[in-house]
Formats: C-alpha cells, structure tokens, sequence
C-alpha cells in the first residue's frame, strides 16, 4: 500500500501503522480513511496529502 505525505508539516501516513491513536487500524489503506481524519501533528484535512513517490 501507498504511503502518503502531509504536505503542510511532512507527517507520513504509513498504512502499514495506520493512525491508531485517532481510530484508524493498522492495514488501513489512505483511500480508506475516514474523509472527516485529519493529520495527527497539525491538524490539516485529508485533502491536504500527496502520494509518496518512493
């Protein structure tokens, strides 16, 4: 699965890890996120993240 960066502050979301802490499990691809999640260290919206080009 495709990790994605926040483009404001550079936070990743790894769907490997998920965002436990904010109801998202582990396994949990980008596009399966909840619409209303927004990024754990500033706060901005989903929209607001770009794919990772590894």
């Amino acid at each position: 699965m495709k990790k994605y960066v926040c483009i404001a502050c550079g936070y990743i979301y790894d769907p490997a890890e998920g965002d436990p802490d904010n109801g998202v499990a582990p396994g949990t691809s980008f596009d399966d996120v909840p619409d209303d999640w927004v990024c754990p260290l500033c706060g901005v919206g989903k929209d607001q993240f770009e794919e990772v080009n590894e």
